[in-house]
């Protein structure tokens, strides 16, 4: 019966210029990650702060829930207005980053000038619904300027504000990389 050469004498026995070109079919790694300038580390902070300062108060109400049977109401308040600020100032970083929802299956088939076409549909789609969001936020907010909360007497203004604002970033993004997409050769357009 015979028997097979162990793997190190098999390694021995291979090629120089066959390690070579093993070496070169090795992906190389992943780029490292842009860094974040100043802007963005900080309003990451932010949003960073605010999803803690929410779940510190809901953890403190939950607390004294449980161990005193009491509660205290203007937790209960702000720790929603926490919650709709970091919903909508989330939406600013997801739209930012491009990691908001999108379904993308059939543009991925999608090649050339079709695929361009496509997508600059979508964006002008996308940048009047977001034009109809703000719109629909300045209203909001004009309708609730004289209106306060119940327990805090924060006026709603400050916390149905970020709606326009989230709206008014998001066209902005939007509008700047709808600009980058018209920039774009149609070459680049490839098949996902």
């Amino acid at each position: 019966m015979p028997t097979q050469p162990d793997k190190e004498t098999q390694d021995s026995a291979r090629d120089p210029a066959e390690y070579a070109q093993v070496l070169d079919t090795v992906p190389e790694s992943e780029p490292a990650p842009k860094q974040d300038t100043v802007g963005e580390f900080l309003f990451q902070i932010f949003c960073a702060v605010i999803f803690l300062g929410m779940i510190g108060l809901v953890f403190y109400n939950a607390m004294l829930r449980y161990l005193f049977s009491s509660s205290y109401p203007p937790s209960e308040e702000w720790a929603r207005f926490l919650f709709i600020y970091i919903t909508f100032f989330g939406s600013i970083e997801a739209f930012y980053r491009k990691k908001h929802i999108a379904v993308d299956m059939f543009v991925d088939m999608l090649h050339g000038v079709s695929r361009k076409t496509v997508e600059i549909i979508a964006s002008l789609v996308g940048m009047a619904v977001v034009g109809v969001l703000l719109w629909g936020g300045v209203v909001y907010v004009m309708s609730t300027y004289d209106q306060e909360s119940v327990s805090t007497g924060v006026n709603m203004t400050f916390i149905y504000g970020t709606l326009p604002i989230m709206a008014a970033a998001a066209l902005i993004i939007q509008l700047r990389d709808f600009i980058a997409l018209l920039r774009r050769p149609v070459s680049e357009f490839e098949k996902a």
